[in-house]
């Protein structure tokens, strides 16, 4: 078994000690001005280097996808940026579709409706022992068959595909691996969710489109807090403490909440690790893939 351990630096411990966190919605407080800077520049210069002519995206009606969608447009133009609109009849409402196409008015987005139906279709009927009621099964199937619809028009038309994944998902792995996680950048990968919306409402988009409950819209009713089984706001700050080498009890004790729910969202964030990293290879050679191929380091 695979057993990761999260140790801190002496350095790091002594400034921890010195300067005790407090878990309040005032510590996930950021200049969200200099974060729209850092993200531009990131994908702009992405983009310049990898000699793309712009990129591709997922456009759900969510506020992860609505926010790295006004980031691209700001970063090379909105009519770089081509945005999926991927419903499907199992899962389509309208009120989705509407809110994408909002977003793509207001950042000036090129667009392309794409009913996944019969492609989905095709695919369970392709698989000999498909179970439909199996909604974990199905749901990634859709999650894998979105990014082929994403890679298609990217290889199609030299795009590079954005990814839409926030902080907190993906640090729970709430995401499926090989689908929505299956990207080339990531650009607000680093902010919690709770930091996502104040950054949408910053970028000016709507206010009621920045607090839509989250989904991943992968089967009917789905509702990510409802699977988290925790709001963000607590969430966030559990995995701030956390990240920042917080004890459990510590946690616990300043959010006023049980120690178990602290531990069960630690619990998930080690044993999802796997579905962060590419896929683990045996030390063999000189230099292995994944291991000893690095590249340079860039500051944003």
């Amino acid at each position: 078994m695979l057993v990761l351990k999260y140790l801190p630096t002496k350095d790091l411990t002594k400034r921890l000690r010195e300067n005790p966190l407090k878990l309040t919605s005032a510590a996930l407080e950021m200049d969200f001005s200099e974060v729209q800077t850092r993200i531009v520049r990131f994908i702009k210069e992405y983009v310049e280097n990898a000699g793309a002519k712009g990129i591709v995206l997922g456009l759900s009606g969510g506020v992860d996808s609505a926010t790295t969608a006004a980031l691209c447009s700001q970063a090379i133009g909105g009519q770089n940026v081509l945005a999926l609109l991927l419903p499907e009849k199992e899962t389509f409402k309208q009120k989705d579709l509407d809110d994408a196409n909002t977003i793509a008015s207001q950042f000036q987005l090129q667009t392309q409706l794409c009913d996944m139906t019969e492609a989905l279709d095709a695919i369970y009927k392709g698989i000999p022992t498909f179970n439909p009621n199996d909604k974990l099964c199905k749901g990634n199937i859709k999650a894998r068959t979105r990014m082929i619809f994403l890679y298609y028009y990217a290889n199609q038309q030299t795009r590079i595909v954005c990814g839409t994944s926030d902080k907190s998902e993906t640090m729970m792995g709430y995401f499926t691996k090989w689908g929505d996680a299956a990207t080339d950048i990531a650009p607000i990968i680093d902010l919690y969710k709770t930091q996502v919306r104040k950054l949408a409402m910053h970028l000016g988009i709507p206010k009621e489109l920045a607090l839509k409950p989250s989904t991943p819209a992968l089967w009917p009713n789905q509702l990510a807090e409802s699977e988290l089984e925790i709001k963000y706001e607590t969430l966030d700050l559990i995995l701030f403490g956390l990240e920042r080498f917080m004890k459990p009890e510590e946690i616990a004790e300043q959010l006023t909440i049980e120690q178990a729910t602290v531990e069960r969202v630690k619990a998930r964030w080690l044993a999802n690790e796997h579905k962060r990293r590419l896929p683990l290879p045996p030390k063999l050679g000189f230099r292995t893939v994944g291991n000893d191929f690095r590249l340079p380091k860039h500051t944003y």
